[in-house]
C-alpha cells in the first residue's frame, strides 16, 4: 500500500511540474533580445575598463573554452588573465565596439552568436570576428566558448 502510494505521489509530482514547464512558453525572440542585451553590457564594462565586468557574461568555470589567436584557453580565470595581460589599461582597452550578424537560439538552453569586433585604439583599430556559443545554466545565459580572431 505504501509503495503504490509513493509511485503515485511521485507520478503527480511529475506531472505538476511537467505543466510548470509548459506553462513558460519558449520565445526564442525574447532569448535573442537578452543575449543582444548582455553583450552590450560587456561592451559597455570594455569601455569602462571593467574587465572583471566583461567576463560577468562568461561562464565562470575551468570549462569555459576561449580560442583566440594563441590557440585555446581553458577556464574563466585564464580568460581573465590573458586578457589583463594584452589590455593592461584604458589606453590597451580602446573602445570596443560589437556587431552581432547572427544571434541563433537553437533551443531554450543553447544559442550561438556570429559577429564582428572592432577596437578602436589612439595607435591603431583592430578588428575581427567572433562565434559565441551560449547556454543557459541556472537560469542565466553565459558564453561557454568563444573563437575570436
Amino acid at each position: 500500500m505504501e509503495l503504490t502510494f509513493s509511485i503515485a505521489l511521485t507520478l503527480l509530482l511529475f506531472a505538476c511540474d511537467t505543466e510548470k514547464q509548459q506553462a513558460t512558453p519558449f520565445e526564442p525572440e525574447k532569448e535573442v533580445a537578452l543575449i543582444g542585451h548582455q553583450m552590450l553590457e560587456q561592451e559597455s564594462a570594455w569601455n569602462a575598463g571593467e574587465l572583471e565586468v566583461f567576463m560577468k557574461h562568461y561562464w565562470k568555470s575551468d570549462s569555459l573554452k576561449f580560442i583566440g589567436s594563441r590557440g585555446l584557453t581553458y577556464g574563466w580565470q585564464s580568460t581573465l588573465d590573458n586578457y589583463k595581460k594584452s589590455y593592461p589599461d584604458a589606453m590597451a582597452m580602446g573602445h570596443l565596439k560589437f556587431t552581432n550578424l547572427a544571434i541563433d537560439v537553437l533551443d531554450p538552453t543553447n544559442a550561438y552568436v556570429i559577429g564582428k569586433w572592432e577596437l578602436f585604439r589612439i595607435a591603431d583599430t583592430l578588428s575581427g570576428h567572433y562565434t559565441l556559443l551560449w547556454k543557459k545554466i541556472e537560469k542565466n545565459w553565459v558564453i561557454v566558448a568563444d573563437h575570436s580572431s
